[in-house]
């Protein structure tokens, strides 16, 4: 049996998968996967172990930071200002798109129209496996959560 055929969006996270050598397998599920509790439901796991991809954007410079942050956590945003060095605001749906390529609800951990400022929440770590967005709201790929730091390039941080 074939696999579906997947949505472009989600055709382009399982690209750059591919191109990093993962073998990660994007799948897009009939139940949205939008937020960490429906992510969780629709593929069986704790929502400690969903990544929640969250744009931020500073205040002075609008320069966009991922924040890779365990689906059971809110990011401190005072922890974020220091490690970005002014302070920051959650990005609206334009800037996030903008910067990305994707919408809220479906931004991959990986990529995007353009190289992000990324930190990854060290509670996903103590998981060894996690699942993350994968360019809509319902797509998704499983994937350990030792490669998030590889995959992306990010710093592992204590965000909350």
């Amino acid at each position: 049996m074939s696999m579906p055929e997947l949505s472009p969006a989600a055709q382009r996270v399982q690209a750059a998968l591919q191109a990093l050598g993962m073998d990660c397998q994007v799948v897009e599920l009939p139940a949205s996967t939008r937020t960490a509790p429906e992510a969780a439901a629709a593929v069986g796991c704790t929502v400690g172990q969903i990544v929640k991809s969250l744009i931020f954007r500073g205040k002075e410079s609008s320069r966009a930071a991922l924040v890779l942050v365990s689906g059971a956590n809110r990011v401190n945003e005072q922890v974020l200002t220091g490690l970005l060095g002014e302070p920051v605001g959650k990005a609206d749906a334009d800037f996030v798109r903008q910067q990305t390529g994707y919408a809220i609800g479906g931004v991959p951990p990986l990529a995007h129209d353009q190289p992000l400022l990324t930190f990854i929440d060290e509670d996903l770590l103590q998981y060894e496996e996690i699942w993350a967005a994968a360019g809509t709201p319902n797509a998704v790929f499983r994937l350990r959560s030792a490669d998030l730091e590889r995959m992306t390039g990010g710093q592992v941080v204590k965000v909350t």
